[in-house]
């Protein structure tokens, strides 16, 4: 037996001029993604990448798999498609917060509650990029862009708390340029049985340059992120301040310690990726400047995929029935005859 072909980050690289602009986040996402894949031994004829419309979808152009470049916000409705008709197939979902989130909201959603077995990334630059620059559906309040000169208004939505009310059974958070940590959650999400959603946060250094730089930055990171590792206390700042959740479900960010005004470890919240969606929900409220925002893992449930139970029905039908007759069925029932 031949043995399998060990493949590179090369070998998912594409001959296409990567046309992105100089310094967006999406070339560190593309290269996590592409050397996730050959470390994980995925077969790239069985691996498809399905997006939509803006800059975040040009993504199937350099990936060498298979894909398609599909039609604004719809690509959750392909991919689903494709997924049911192939379920032998690994299939990539790439949007953004505006492809996503705006005219592709409803696809994300069903797609997130029906759990089909799709790993769907979306990046978050908070801007839409190839229209030039008009605030997306999550643009912070007072984002001044051609379409709001003076500012937005609309509140704006968290991607998180959108898988999760659609009941998600992987939801996760990590940046752009942490190679180590996307590829870290990449991993997870391949291994997921059921819809994962990633949201990435990512630079536009175009139209929106900077917007997670206060999360971000090296030198303040460490008092502003909040690493989530299953089974463990939710600490940050080198673990001299944790969050705790006070007796009316609000969390808090308090110092660590058996000190005056201090706060017993024994109190800090400890992260469960697998309890209800109430507990992941809680983390979503952490936003900064008030607090650190998490990243990692929120939730990772089991729940049977979509697909799975399609072709189990379909299994049990042709069992009970057998493969039927479609000619039959098309002239079945009420029909009449045009002269």
């Amino acid at each position: 037996m031949t043995p399998p072909i060990k493949l590179s980050k090369k070998d998912f690289a594409t001959d296409q001029d990567v046309r992105w602009c100089p310094g967006c986040g999406d070339y560190a996402i593309l290269a996590a993604v592409q050397k996730t894949l050959a470390d994980l031994g995925v077969k790239r004829e069985e691996t498809v990448f399905v997006s939509g419309i803006g800059c975040s979808s040009r993504f199937p152009y350099y990936m060498n798999t298979y894909g398609f470049h599909s039609i604004h916000g719809r690509a959750p409705a392909i991919a689903t498609g494709l997924k049911v008709s192939r379920p032998d197939l690994s299939v990539w979902v790439i949007t953004g917060d505006g492809d996503g989130l705006s005219i592709g909201g409803n696809h994300l959603l069903h797609a997130l509650r029906r759990n089909v077995n799709l790993n769907i990334i979306l990046f978050n630059n908070q801007i839409y990029g190839l229209t030039k620059g008009q605030y997306s559906p999550t643009s912070a309040v007072g984002t001044k862009a051609p379409s709001t000169p003076l500012g937005s208004v609309d509140y704006p939505v968290q991607p998180l708390q959108v898988a999760l009310g659609a009941g998600a059974t992987f939801v996760a958070r990590c940046v752009d340029v942490e190679a180590a940590h996307l590829g870290e959650i990449l991993t997870r999400a391949q291994a997921h049985q059921g819809a994962s959603f990633i949201e990435v946060l990512q630079n536009c250094p175009v139209f929106n340059e900077g917007v997670w730089d206060a999360v971000t930055d090296k030198s303040t990171a460490d008092a502003r992120q909040l690493r989530l590792k299953h089974g463990q206390p939710l600490l940050f700042e080198g673990g001299k301040r944790g969050i705790r959740v006070r007796n009316d479900l609000v969390p808090e960010a308090v110092e660590v310690g058996d000190g005056p005004g201090q706060v017993p470890l024994g109190q800090i919240m400890i992260h469960d990726e697998r309890a209800a969606p109430a507990f992941a929900f809680l983390l979503t409220q952490l936003t900064y400047p008030e607090m650190p925002i998490p990243l990692g893992i929120l939730r990772a449930v089991e729940k049977t995929p979509y697909d799975q139970l399609v072709h189990e029905q379909i299994t049990a039908a042709v069992s009970a029935r057998g493969k039927g007759d479609l000619k039959k069925l098309l002239h079945s029932g009420m029909t009449w005859t045009v002269e």
